[in-house]
C-alpha cells in the first residue's frame, strides 16, 4: 500500500515540486524514472537476498529505508537531492516488496493464502485509488513535502507489526550461495530495458537512443541466459524457472498491467486534456474501476478456490480485454454512465487477474524460493505499465485514443494463452 501510495500521491506533487524547485520537464520525469530503473533492476536480487537472509530482516531494512528515504526527499533543498534520494526510494522499495509476498507464501497455506493475497489486492487499490484525492489535499493545503511525510508514521508502523508477528522460517536448512554474476546482468538488463521503455514517450520506438538501448537489452539477455545455464546457483532457480505456472502468471501479469496502465494513461489524456475534465471530475468517471477492484478481490480469490486458475484467469483477461474494447469506443464522448460501466469491468477484470496470477505465482513455488518469485511477480508488474505506456504513446494516445486503446485490448487478448496454462481445479486446490 505505501509503495501504491507514493507512486499515485507523487503525480499530484510533481507541478509543485517543479515550480518549487525551479526544475527543468527532465529532472521531474527523472524523478519518477530513476525510482522505476532502481526498484526494477532490484526486485529479484532483493526476493533471493531474502530467501537466504530472512524475509522479515529484508521487509524491515527496506520499509526503514523506504521512510528515511521520504524524509530525506521532505527535507530536499534541490530537484538534484529529489532525483538522487527517490532512487534510493527505488532500492529500498526493491526490498521491501517481494518480502511482502513471501511472508505470506510462509504464514498461509491452500485457501488462507488465497484470502491473503486477495485482501493484499484490494488493500492496493484502495491506495492507488485514494492517492490522487489525498495527494490533492495535502499539496494544496501543506504543500508537496506532505506527500513525503506521511511514508514515514507509516513505514515505522509497519516495521513494528511485521517484528511482531513473525512467519515461519524457511524449510531450507543451508541457504544457497548467491550468483553475483546472474544478479548483476539481470539487473543491468532490467534497468537498462526499463530505462529504454521510459523514454519511449519522449523519443519514440524508432528513435536510434531506443533502438541502441533495445538491442543492448536483447544482448544481455543471450548472456543472462548463458551464464545462468553453466552458473551452479542461478539467481532465478532452476524450479522456478522450469514451472509452466510460475511462468504462465508472470507473462500474464506483464500483459494485464501492461493493458490497465496504458489505458488510464490514454484515459487521463482524453479527459483531462480533450475533454477539459478537472481532476476531480476524472477521478468520478475512473472512481468505479477501483471499487469493482476493491469488491472483486475477495470474489476473485472465491472462484480460484472454487473453479481453479484457468477459468479464473480466462474470464478475467475477458472482462479486461472487453472493458478496454468498450473504453475504446467512447474515447472522445465522457458520458458519466457508460465511461463509469466500461472502468468497472476493467476494474473486475483485472482484480480477478491479479489474485489469480499471484496466488498461483506465489503458492506453485517452494517455500524456500517464496522469495525469488516474490522478486518476478513485482518485476512484471513493474515492467508492464511502463511498457504499456510505450505502446499507448507510439499509438498517439489522447491525439488518437481510440486506435490506441484497440491496440492495448489486443495485448490483452494475447493473455489469453497464458491464462489457458495455468493449473486447473484439480491443481488449484493445492496452490
Amino acid at each position: 500500500m505505501i509503495v501504491a501510495l507514493d507512486g499515485t500521491v507523487l503525480l499530484v506533487a510533481q507541478p509543485r515540486l517543479q515550480r518549487a524547485l525551479a526544475a527543468s520537464s527532465s529532472q521531474i520525469q527523472w524523478t519518477s524514472t530513476g525510482y522505476l530503473v532502481a526498484v526494477a533492476a532490484l526486485l529479484v536480487l532483493a526476493g533471493r537476498l531474502g530467501d537466504r537472509y530472512g524475509h522479515v530482516r529484508l521487509l524491515c531494512g527496506g520499509m526503514l529505508g523506504f521512510g528515511a528515504a521520504s524524509a530525506g526527499i521532505a527535507l530536499a533543498p534541490s530537484v538534484g537531492w529529489v532525483i538522487g534520494l527517490r532512487v534510493a526510494q527505488g532500492v529500498f522499495g526493491a526490498l521491501l516488496q517481494p518480502a511482502t509476498l513471501a511472508v505470506l507464501r510462509l504464514a498461509y497455506s491452500d485457501g488462507e493464502l488465497r484470502r491473503a493475497v486477495a485482501v493484499r489486492t484490494a488493500a492496493i487499490a484502495v491506495a492507488a485509488g485514494s492517492g490522487p484525492v489525498l495527494g490533492g489535499v495535502l499539496v494544496t493545503h501543506l504543500g508537496w513535502r506532505a506527500v513525503f511525510w506521511i511514508n514515514v508514521p507509516i513505514a515505522l508502523a509497519v516495521v513494528v507489526l511485521a517484528l511482531a508477528v513473525r512467519p515461519p522460517l524457511s524449510g531450507r536448512a543451508e541457504p544457497q550461495r548467491l550468483d553475483l554474476t546472474g544478479a548483476i546482468l539481470l539487473a543491468g538488463t532490467l534497468a537498462l530495458l526499463v530505462h529504454a521503455l521510459a523514454g519511449v514517450p519522449g523519443r519514440g520506438w524508432s528513435a536510434p537512443r531506443t533502438l541502441v538501448e533495445l538491442c543492448a537489452v536483447a544482448g544481455l539477455v543471450c548472456v543472462l541466459v548463458a551464464s545462468e545455464r553453466r552458473a551452479a546457483h542461478p539467481i532465478v532457480p532452476p524450479a522456478v524457472a522450469r514451472s509452466v505456472p510460475v511462468t504462465a502468471s508472470m507473462a500474464l501479469l506483464l500483459l494485464a498491467t501492461a493493458g490497465l496502465f496504458g489505458s488510464l494513461f490514454t484515459a487521463t489524456f482524453v479527459l483531462q486534456d480533450v475533454l477539459r475534465l478537472d481532476p476531480l471530475a476524472m477521478g468520478l468517471r475512473v472512481l468505479p474501476m477501483t471499487v469493482l477492484m476493491v469488491l472483486g478481490s475477495p470474489l476473485a480469490g472465491a472462484a480460484l478456490g472454487r473453479w481453479g486458475a484457468r477459468p479464473t484467469a480466462v474470464t478475467g483477461t475477458l472482462l479486461l480485454v472487453l472493458g478496454i474494447f468498450g473504453l475504446s469506443q467512447l474515447a472522445h464522448s465522457g458520458a458519466p454512465v457508460p465511461t463509469g460501466a466500461v472502468f468497472a469491468v476493467i476494474g473486475a477484470g483485472f482484480a480477478a487477474v491479479m489474485v489469480t496470477a499471484t496466488g498461483t505465482v506465489v503458492g506453485d513455488a517452494p517455500p524456500e524460493y517464496a522469495g525469488a518469485v516474490g522478486g518476478l511477480k513485482q518485476t512484471a508488474t513493474n515492467v508492464g505499465p511502463t511498457f504499456g505506456i510505450a505502446l499507448a504513446t507510439s499509438a498517439g494516445a489522447a491525439g488518437s485514443a481510440g486506435p490506441a486503446l484497440r491496440l492495448l485490448a489486443v495485448v490483452v487478448v494475447l493473455g489469453l494463452l497464458p491464462a489457458a496454462l495455468m493449473p486447473g481445479a484439480r491443481r488449484a486446490k493445492s496452490i
